[in-house]
This record gives C-alpha cells, structure tokens and sequence, in this order.
C-alpha cells in the first residue's frame, strides 16, 4: 500500500517596511500590513536592518525581509 504524499506550495517576498520607534515596531508593521492582502504567512526572515539618522540621533529604523505565505 502507497502512502499519501502531502505538498505544499509557497511563495517568499520581499517587503521593507519601516518605524520611528524600534526595529521590532518595524517587523511587526510590515507583517501586519502583509496580512491585509496576504494569508497563511509562515515565516519572515530579516535580511537587512538600517537606520536613518539626523542630528546624530536615530529618526527611523528599517528592515527589509522576506516574507513567506502557504499557497496550497
């Protein structure tokens, strides 16, 4: 007897998405604003962190990431 071969489908992203007060309130918005339009989100992986800064202080923290979602 054969068993049941399960299959998956997925596809990766990339969104940068950016925030005024850390790098996680950055994750955390680029995700949600992903779910909006996106669903069954699996995973995110952060690629790239920077900042923006004036005056020697920070004014804006941005992550670029990859972001996966289940299709089938």
């Amino acid at each position: 007897m054969q068993g049941r071969v399960t299959v998956s489908v997925a596809k990766t992203i990339e969104i940068i998405a950016s925030s005024k007060k850390s790098f996680d309130d950055a994750m955390q918005t680029g995700l949600k604003t992903a779910g909006k339009t996106l669903k069954n989100i699996s995973g995110a992986w952060i690629q790239d962190q920077d900042v923006t800064v004036d005056g020697g202080k920070i004014t804006e923290y941005r992550v670029r990431m990859r972001v996966t979602f289940v299709l089938k």
